[in-house]
């Protein structure tokens, strides 16, 4: 009854994990995408982020897209950053600022950055500066 909609791009943020210790410790987040959309190199992709690439994929976004608003990433914390609540909450204000970015229709189509940042597992930041 029902087609598949024309174009789709779905973002998850999940699965957080902490790796190292002390001064070495990070957390990074398994980005999941799920498109339709030509300009995504493949439809089903799973690529694992840092905060701070988050950071530098903002920073070019805001350079690459002077039409789109391109909103902020949830702030830095200080204390506790590796507490369960901590990192859930990051969790969920970087998926909430994935889907608002992925779904903008300009970033979607004419974003360069954008395909590269969901779906290459080799993401090289220092491609893009």
């Amino acid at each position: 009854m029902y087609g598949v909609p024309e174009n789709f791009l779905e973002v998850e943020v999940k699965n957080a994990m902490t790796h190292g210790f002390g001064r070495k410790q990070y957390t990074d987040y398994e980005i999941v995408t799920r498109t339709n959309i030509p300009a995504f190199k493949v439809r089903f992709s799973s690529v694992r982020r840092r905060y701070s690439d988050f950071e530098y994929f903002r920073d070019i976004l805001e350079r690459e897209s002077n039409r789109v608003n391109i909103p902020v990433l949830p702030g830095k914390v200080f204390t506790n950053r590796f507490s369960d609540e901590v990192i859930e909450s990051r969790r969920e204000g970087l998926e909430r600022f994935l889907q608002i970015v992925a779904g903008h229709p300009l970033l979607q189509t004419g974003s360069k950055v954008l395909c590269a940042f969901l779906q290459d597992p080799n993401f090289d930041r220092s491609q893009w500066m």
